[in-house]
């Protein structure tokens, strides 16, 4: 199954540069090489029933970005990502350095300013950004705590090292569908598991339970919690149910909501109103409230941001945050980290160039044909420009793009996303994949062994984004052999 694998040019996660199977995937990849292509297709074709009867979709942007196709089925495919548990508990550490260190920013740029003050990050680049909310000034919420669920976004290098790509701080997603993967996977192809001693993933609805409830501003035993969503439309609609149904709460879209005058939030009920005490939004921050944002939200809560200002209720993630989600910003983390915490950043970034710097933007015109080119705030990988791939019409059009708008662009360099072997078209070929892990912080802060395993179908393509097409994989920390 593995004749004519060819990964040499990049990290592979499953085998070496020379042909053989890492330590930590020594008996995965003995069993999808000993097991027949007819066997194969099979248990691909049983991982593809499990994903329908479970319901398990995605929505799909088309190429314009407006169009989205509903309730598309989850791409899953067979084969694991290992990853050894020693390496993973140095990558945990750094993921808890880098949401504190966020969390801290936030929490000074809407108050006291000091970092802008003392000249760490230009202040025009915190205060002009679309990210940053002037009705979150003076506001401190539970525990100082702004992003409380953080879906961050790892690569790894030639070397095998894994780099910060970017931070998602506003409404990220995936986590229902690692869930679901490990559970399809475990349906599908249970012996695979027998000896391996892998960490769970299963717990995450109960530690966002706990993180949620730590945050309600009223002192009761069972805080009334809810999802907000935008509806069934929403491209992510799928978690927003699933996580709402497995932590026992409610599921609601902003009709279902209402604030009184006395600045509490009330859920309509077919009992009658019941008092909320903390919002998990699914909402992006502009259509949260009408009477602060966009007036014409049809999907948000009137007087909801009136609630929170009034700490009469919480809201996770907080409105915000995403100041610091803003990627002009991301090459600044490092460091926000020394300033914060006194401390060098465990987990290193990608190189960054600023287009707003005369020097950094003359480099990126020069060499844009071997650079990724990002807007700063746009997710999903809209508005992705990928030089190596780029035809010459989109290359003129990027170098326009950046040139007048230079505030609106990052550029870095084009990393070979490290590669892992999966079934597709019958036969098990290199695929490039990333990897998504959520921390969650509220007291306390605590990280989802491995996370998302995002990876393209595509031979060759670098685009993994679930929204683009892209699939996924289970994902293992594997400890000690049992």
């Amino acid at each position: 199954m593995l004749n004519g694998y060819d990964s040499k040019d990049c990290y592979d996660e499953i085998i070496t540069a020379t042909g053989e199977a890492r330590a930590e995937a020594r008996d995965l990849l003995t069993f999808f090489c000993e097991t027949s292509q007819r066997e194969l297709l099979a248990r691909a074709r049983a991982a593809e029933l499990a994903i329908r009867e479970m319901g398990v979709s995605f929505s799909v942007y088309s190429d314009d970005s407006d169009t989205v196709d509903v309730d598309r089925n989850w791409q899953l495919d067979i084969i694991p990502r290992t990853i050894k548990a020693n390496i993973w508990r140095e990558v945990d550490g750094g993921l808890k350095q880098r949401c504190r260190a966020i969390n801290l920013f936030i929490q000074d740029v809407y108050n006291e300013q000091a970092i802008l003050k003392d000249n760490v990050i230009p202040r025009e680049l915190v205060v002009r950004s679309p990210n940053y909310i002037k009705e979150c000034a003076g506001v401190t919420p539970p525990f100082g705590a702004w992003a409380h669920i953080c879906g961050t976004d790892l690569v790894r290098d030639r070397d095998g090292v894994f780099r910060v790509l970017e931070d998602n701080l506003r409404v990220p997603s995936g986590i229902s569908y690692m869930l679901e993967n490990r559970e399809i996977i475990k349906r599908v192809i249970p012996e695979i598991f027998q000896n391996y001693n892998i960490d769970p993933v299963d717990d995450y609805p109960l530690q966002l339970h706990r993180v949620l409830k730590s945050l309600s501003p009223r002192n009761n035993r069972k805080p009334v919690i809810v999802v907000l969503t935008p509806g069934i439309y929403n491209s992510a609609y799928f978690e927003h149910a699933f996580l709402a149904r497995t932590m026992g709460v409610e599921l609601v879209e902003g009709q279902d909501l209402f604030v009184t005058k006395e600045h509490e939030v009330f859920m309509r009920t077919v009992d009658g109103a019941e008092r909320v005490d903390v919002v998990y939004r699914r909402i992006d921050e502009m259509f949260l409230d009408p009477e602060v944002f966009r007036p014409d939200s049809t999907i948000g809560v009137p007087g909801l941001m009136r609630a929170w200002r009034n700490k009469q209720v919480a809201i996770a993630n907080a409105p915000g945050s995403g100041v610091a989600d803003d990627k002009a910003l991301y090459s600044f983390v490092p460091d926000i980290i020394r300033y914060y915490l006194k401390e060098d950043p465990k987990l290193p970034s990608i190189r960054t160039y600023r287009c707003t710097q005369p020097e950094e933007l003359a480099y990126i015109l020069e060499n844009i044909s071997d650079l990724v080119i990002k807007p700063v705030n746009q997710s999903g990988g809209k508005g992705l420009f990928i030089g190596p791939h780029a035809e010459e019409a989109e290359t003129k059009i990027y170098r326009k793009l950046i040139t007048s708008n230079p505030r609106y662009y990052i550029a870095q360099p084009t990393i070979k996303l490290s590669t892992s072997p999966t079934f597709i078209d019958d036969v098990i070929e290199p695929r490039h994949l990333d990897l998504r892990p959520f921390a969650l912080t509220g007291a306390d802060s605590w990280v989802t062994p491995g996370g998302l395993t995002r990876v393209a179908l595509k031979k060759g393509s670098l685009v993994v984004n679930s929204s683009k097409g892209g699939g996924s994989k289970d994902t293992w920390i594997v400890n000690e052999r049992i």
